[in-house]
């Protein structure tokens, strides 16, 4: 169920103790290391880091009234997610996967922008801060606009 919550405290106060702790944790190491230039706001009923309207005023081309998400977090039935809208760009992902070895001995739940935790003490909470340092809203604003280009070519 999608949450209804207005601000990102309240999302927080809304979840269950076994997962307030971890996303309140992926929150704060993302707030550490995320560059200059996004905002945290709620989007789609999650945590949401965006690149605002001021530094990119077409918004998200599905509903530009929204600013373009960059990454969410939320606490999901099953698991708890942490999605990064660029992670497949670049040799972004193929860092991250080797990343992922030096930090975890699970394997990597992760599709469509979506990285899963089964459980909370899964989840490597450093690498997603370092994962959350990796794009400036400059270089996301580029790889987004690419790829909407790169839609319309394939229509």
């Amino acid at each position: 169920m999608q949450s209804k919550a207005k601000t990102a405290g309240e999302y927080l106060n809304s979840l269950p103790t076994d997962r307030k702790g971890i996303i309140t944790d992926l929150r704060n190491v993302i707030l550490k290391n995320l560059p200059k230039g996004f905002e945290e706001t709620m989007q789609y009923g999650m945590i949401t880091y965006v690149v605002p309207h001021s530094l990119y005023q077409p918004g998200y081309h599905v509903n530009p009234t929204e600013p373009l998400p960059f990454m969410s977090l939320a606490s999901q039935k099953n698991h708890i997610a942490v999605y990064h809208m660029g992670v497949y760009e670049g040799g972004l992902y193929d860092w991250f996967v080797k990343e992922w070895e030096k930090f975890s001995d699970k394997k990597l739940d992760m599709g469509k922008s979506c990285i899963r935790f089964r459980k909370p003490e899964d989840v490597p909470v450093k690498l997603i801060g370092l994962l959350a340092s990796k794009m400036t809203p400059k270089q996301w604003i580029s790889i987004y606009e690419e790829s909407i280009i790169n839609r319309r070519k394939q229509k």
